[in-house]
């Protein structure tokens, strides 16, 4: 690419970026004189570019509103930032195994890629590895999407027509609170109008969303996550297990995080959840009973609501901390049947 063109090209990407441009700035970026710049404004005007002169003290050069022209200019390290973005996207199950436009946008970048960036990606790619795996998720439309993601913002009430798991459909006025992705699916939460209570919806089950007159107040505190979260903590599933384990909060965390299970102190202090907050808003999670100081291990009750009971007993081993099973006795059963499994592999010779 020669210099007038490279520059030419440099002097769209500043237009592009929004604004009037005065002709001293653009001469200070481009490293050119004034009238370079008119000539350079002129051979974008040849090439049907639409920049727009604005006269007066504070006149320049602007790109007409709404207009974005390719090529679109990349660093390295930009170039490999939407890359990882874009893997990312997949992951949590934005656009499932098609070929999507998150396809396509990969492999555009991709084929324009210098030969030693390309090699950094994929070494990168190779030795980068995900906690949960994608699945057979259906994604959510785009165009649901971006009308929830437009009443999030503006606070604006939006009628969705929605299938349960059941296959019940139904039509709902929503008051959308904010989106959450978790664990490859989509998620929106927010007050269903229609009865007054916070719902959980998912993004993937709505057919079509109209965004409605008026606007909505979001109440305070709300935390869309947490709400998800606690939805899936709470729900019902075939077996209700009860548990008492001794240690940190943040111990049991890292094997069953708040989207599985649910903590509340169990002793003196019994009552008082995981998420609760003094007066002053602090979290309390990590303070001891004073809360003067980081929490000491003591006993925990933890809930959790799950189809099946086979993936706890190794959880529990690898938590290396003291428990006690309230319910169920299957679970009881498991864990003996675990642990003989494994005094007798260490028998053997």
């Amino acid at each position: 690419m020669s210099r007038p063109t490279g520059r030419v090209l440099t002097l769209l990407e500043l237009l592009q970026s929004g604004g009037t441009r005065t002709v001293a700035e653009l001469a200070g970026r481009l490293g050119v004189e004034g009238r370079t710049v008119r000539r350079y404004v002129n051979q974008l005007i040849d090439l049907d570019v639409p920049v727009e002169s604005v006269r007066g003290r504070y006149g320049g050069y602007r790109l007409s509103p709404g207009y974005r022209l390719p090529p679109l200019m990349l660093g390295d390290d930009e170039a490999l930032a939407v890359l990882l973005g874009l893997v990312a996207g997949r992951r949590a199950g934005l656009t499932g195994a098609e070929l999507t436009a998150n396809e396509t946008a990969s492999a555009k970048i991709r084929r324009v890629l210098p030969r030693h960036v390309a090699r950094r990606l994929d070494t990168l790619l190779d030795t980068l590895a995900f906690t949960d795996r994608p699945g057979d998720f259906d994604a959510p439309d785009s165009g649901v999407l971006l009308t929830v993601a437009d009443a999030v913002r503006h606070r604006r009430p939006v009628s969705v027509r929605y299938t349960d798991r059941d296959g019940r459909r139904s039509e709902r006025t929503l008051h959308p609170y904010g989106i959450v992705a978790h664990a490859g699916r989509w998620y929106v939460t927010g007050e269903d109008a229609g009865i007054g209570e916070d719902r959980t919806f998912r993004l993937d089950r709505i057919a079509d969303a109209r965004t409605l007159p008026g606007s909505f107040e979001v109440p305070a505190g709300t935390d869309p996550a947490r709400r998800v979260l606690s939805g899936f903590a709470t729900a019902e599933y075939r077996h209700e297990v009860t548990l008492r384990i001794h240690g940190t909060a943040e111990q049991i965390r890292t094997r069953l995080p708040a989207a599985v299970a649910r903590l509340e102190e169990h002793g003196p202090t019994a009552g008082r959840d995981l998420t609760d907050r003094d007066t002053t808003g602090r979290d309390l999670t990590d303070r001891d009973t004073t809360g003067r100081g980081p929490a000491a291990e003591r006993w925990w009750r933890v809930e959790l609501r799950v189809e099946r009971l086979d993936w706890l007993p190794p959880v529990l081993a690898s938590l290396d901390r003291p428990f006690v099973i309230e319910r169920p006795a299957e679970l009881r059963d498991l864990v003996t049947a675990l642990a003989d499994r494994l005094a007798s592999c260490a028998r053997r010779t």
